[in-house]
């Protein structure tokens, strides 16, 4: 067996630390009724695991990238579990790794188009299936469906958290193009 390399230890860290930050901050809201819906302080960290996630995806092909994201599941599942509710960490666990594999299939099938789709796209439907499967599990019956004027709703919280992550993902394309020289794709398999 060997051992994991300083890149995909790298990605596994950064995974798993803003995993377990998110599915804690995500309870505490930054604005509540306004023009964006309601936004978590969740909404402005969970977007750097699709960054993380595209990163892996480029330099280590799309089955180094499953593996950083499952280290990730199961260290912030742990994580969650103790930091929050476990209606929170069942909604993110779920979320997270449907969301995560949705956007490396997405990266890979766009790895040779221009530089910018793969990661645009695959942190946008992600993000979008994270979003409703994460707020759909963990707060439908505990707030109302539908804004009701009175706190939040769980349409307000996925509205909110949906132009907070679909913003992200486009500005997390300028360090992605950045590193671009730094982090090497993956060489392709040899044809037989």
């Amino acid at each position: 067996m060997t051992g994991i390399s300083r890149g995909m230890g790298i990605a596994i860290a950064a995974m798993v630390g803003v995993v377990a930050l998110s599915n804690y901050v995500v309870q505490f809201e930054i604005f509540t009724h306004s023009v964006l819906g309601t936004v978590t302080w969740g909404a402005l960290t969970y977007p750097a695991t699709f960054f993380v996630t595209d990163l892996a995806n480029r330099a280590f092909g799309p089955r180094r990238a499953r593996q950083v994201v499952y280290v990730g599941f199961a260290v912030g599942i742990v994580a969650s579990l103790l930091l929050a509710p476990w209606r929170i960490a069942l909604a993110s666990g779920t979320a997270f790794l449907v969301g995560q594999l949705l956007d490396i299939v997405v990266f890979d099938r766009l790895r040779r188009a221009p530089w910018w789709q793969a990661p645009f796209a695959g942190s946008a439907l992600g993000s979008i299936v994270d979003t409703v499967l994460f707020f759909g599990v963990a707060f439908v019956g505990v707030f109302p469906l539908l804004p009701s004027g009175t706190g939040p709703s769980v349409l307000s919280l996925i509205q909110g958290d949906l132009i907070v992550k679909l913003s992200f993902a486009l500005l997390f394309l300028a360090p992605f193009r950045a590193l671009m020289g730094v982090v090497v794709p993956m060489r392709p398999a040899a044809s037989p």
